[in-house]
C-alpha cells in the first residue's frame, strides 16, 4: 500500500505541472508575451497550492474519501481547462484572463490539498522523517517528468486539449486506486465509485472528441474555414480559406493573406535585392512559408538560398500542401535552396557562412523569444555573416500602429554599426507595414525590373523611403538582450490599437 500511495504521490504531481503548462502555455498562445504569462500563472498556482495545504487542516475526517473526492475534482478542473479556457477566449474574449486564473487558481487549491492528505494517509506505516523524504521526492520527480515530457512528446503530438484530458484521466485513475486499496475503509464506497466512473466517462468522452471541440472553439475564432490546424513545440499554426484567398495565422496572428501577400513579399525582398546585381548567396531567416523565397528565385544571378526557420512543421506545411506549393510557387522544393531548422541566433552564432542579401522575416516582437531576433546582439552577429558589400532586410511591424518599436529596430541595427534606409508600403491586411535595409554602406536604391513584380515599381519606389510627419522618427531606445525594450514597446503600443 505505502508504494502504491507514493506512485500516486508521483502521478499527482505529474497532473499538477501538467495543468500549469497547458495554461501557460495557451495564455501565451493567446495574449503573448510568454515570459508575463508563465511568471503570473506559476505565481498564481504556487499561491493557491500553499491556500490548499492551509486549508488541508481542516479535513480531520474520512481522510481518504476526501482524498478521492479532490482527484477527481482536480480532474475534471483540470482535464476540462484547456478547452474551457479555448472556449471562453473565442466566445467571450473579455473576461479570459479572469477566467485563467480562477481556473489556475482552483487547481492549485486542489493540488495543495492533495500532498498534506497522502502524508496523513501515510503516517501510520511511515515515521515523519523518511515520510516528508519520500513524499516530496516522488513530488519532485513526477515535476521533472513532465517538465521534459510536455514540450518534447506531449504538446507537439497531443494539443493542449487532449494532453489536459489526458493528466485529468490520470487523476480520475488515481482515485480508482485508492477506491480499490481502500476498499474495507470507505464507508460510501458505491457512491464514490459512481463519481469515479462518472468522470472517467466524461474526461474520456472530452478525450475522444478533442478534435471536434477544438474544431468548434476555432471555427468561432476564425471567421472563415480552417483547412489545416496543428499545435507545434513552437507555436499554434492554422490555415483558414474563404472562396481563393488563404491566410495563415501563427499563435493567432494574421501573417499573410493570399490576396495582398504580394505586396509585403516584394517590397521585402526587391529594394534591396534589386540594389545588388552581383548578390549570389541569399539568407533567409524566417520566413518559413517560402513567400519570400518565391521572389529570390525571380533573380537567375542568386545560386543559394539559405531558408533558416525554427518550425519544421511550418516548412514542411509549405513544402508540401498543394494550395500552400501554388502560393510559393513551389520554391521550398528549388535544387537552388537549402532549408535549415534551427534557432536563428544559434545558427548564425555556430555559421561561418557568408551572404550577399539576408531577408529577416520573423513574426512581430511580441514575446521575448522574438524579441531576441531584434536585439543589438543579433545584427552584430548578422553582420559578421554578411559578405563585403552585403545587404540585410527587416520587416519591422508598422510605423504608423507602433511607431516607436519601429524606430526602436532602426536604432538597434545602427548601434551595430550598420547604416539603415527605412522604408514602408501600404499592404491592405496590415495597413501601412515597416521595414529596413541595412549595410555597412549607404543604400542607393535601383530600377526594379517590372517582370518580376506584380505591385511595385521603379516609379513607386522612392516615395517608399519617405515617411510623412505621423510616422516621422521618435525616440528610442536601443534593444538589447537585457532590456528587450522592444518588446515593451510593441506591447504597448498594439495594445492601444486592439482597443
Amino acid at each position: 500500500m505505502r508504494h502504491a500511495l507514493l506512485f500516486s504521490v508521483f502521478v499527482i504531481a505529474s497532473c499538477g505541472l501538467a495543468y500549469e503548462l497547458v495554461a501557460g502555455a495557451l495564455a501565451s498562445y493567446l495574449l503573448g508575451d510568454s515570459v508575463t504569462q508563465f511568471s503570473t500563472v506559476i505565481g498564481t498556482y504556487l499561491f493557491a497550492m500553499g491556500v490548499g495545504s492551509w486549508l488541508a487542516k481542516y479535513i480531520s475526517r474520512d481522510l481518504v474519501g476526501s482524498f478521492i473526492r479532490i482527484e477527481l475534482l482536480v480532474g475534471l478542473l483540470g482535464g476540462f481547462s484547456a478547452i474551457g479556457l479555448f472556449v471562453v477566449f473565442t466566445w467571450l474574449a473579455g473576461p479570459f484572463q479572469l477566467v485563467l486564473y480562477l481556473t489556475v487558481f482552483g487547481v492549485g487549491v486542489l493540488v495543495g490539498l492533495e500532498i498534506p492528505l497522502v502524508m496523513r494517509i501515510l503516517k501510520r506505516e511511515l515515521a515523519f522523517r523518511e515520510l516528508v523524504s519520500q513524499v516530496l521526492s516522488f513530488d519532485y520527480l513526477g515535476a521533472l517528468v513532465v517538465s521534459i515530457l510536455f514540450p518534447l512528446i506531449l504538446a507537439p503530438q497531443l494539443g493542449m486539449v487532449r494532453t489536459a484530458l489526458l493528466f485529468g484521466l490520470l487523476n480520475v485513475a488515481v482515485a480508482l486506486w485508492a477506491l480499490h486499496l481502500f476498499r474495507d475503509q470507505l464507508p460510501n464506497r458505491n457512491g464514490l465509485l459512481a463519481q469515479s466512473a462518472a468522470a472517467f466517462a466524461l474526461l474520456v468522452a472530452g478525450f475522444a472528441g478533442a478534435g471536434q471541440l477544438t474544431t468548434f472553439a476555432e471555427a468561432h475564432l476564425y471567421a472563415d474555414e480552417i483547412v489545416h490546424a496543428e499545435t507545434t513545440p513552437y507555436q499554434r499554426i492554422v490555415v483558414t480559406r474563404w472562396h481563393d484567398d488563404l491566410r495563415l495565422f501563427l499563435n493567432n496572428n494574421l501573417q499573410f493573406s493570399s490576396h495582398d501577400e504580394y505586396r509585403y513579399h516584394e517590397a521585402l525582398v526587391h529594394p534591396g535585392l534589386a540594389s545588388l546585381p552581383g548578390a549570389k548567396r541569399v539568407l533567409v531567416l524566417g520566413g518559413g512559408d517560402g513567400l519570400a523565397v518565391r521572389e529570390i528565385l525571380k533573380y537567375p544571378q542568386v545560386e543559394l538560398v539559405t531558408l533558416v526557420d525554427l518550425d519544421p512543421a511550418m516548412t514542411r506545411l509549405f513544402a508540401s500542401a498543394p494550395a500552400l506549393v501554388a502560393l510559393n510557387q513551389g520554391a521550398l522544393q528549388s535544387p537552388r535552396v537549402t532549408v535549415v531548422n534551427a534557432d536563428a541566433l544559434q545558427w548564425l552564432a555556430e555559421s561561418r557562412e557568408h551572404f550577399d542579401f539576408v531577408v529577416i522575416d520573423f513574426p512581430d516582437p511580441s514575446n521575448f523569444a522574438l524579441g531576441k531576433l531584434y536585439t543589438s546582439a543579433f545584427y552584430r552577429l548578422l553582420e559578421k555573416r554578411l559578405s563585403a558589400h552585403g545587404r540585410l532586410v527587416v520587416q519591422s511591424t508598422s510605423p504608423f500602429y507602433a511607431r516607436q518599436s519601429f524606430w526602436c529596430v532602426v536604432a538597434t541595427l545602427e548601434a551595430a554599426g550598420l547604416r539603415t534606409a527605412p522604408y514602408h508600403v501600404q499592404v491592405p491586411s496590415f495597413g501601412e507595414w515597416g521595414y529596413i535595409i541595412a549595410g555597412r554602406q549607404e543604400f542607393v536604391s535601383a530600377a526594379v525590373d517590372p517582370e518580376k513584380t506584380r505591385f511595385l515599381t521603379s516609379e513607386t519606389l522612392p516615395a517608399m523611403f519617405s515617411f510623412p510627419a505621423d510616422m516621422a522618427r521618435v525616440p528610442a531606445e536601443v534593444n538589447q538582450l537585457n532590456n528587450q525594450v522592444l518588446v515593451r514597446y510593441f506591447e504597448d503600443e498594439w495594445r492601444r490599437v486592439i482597443r
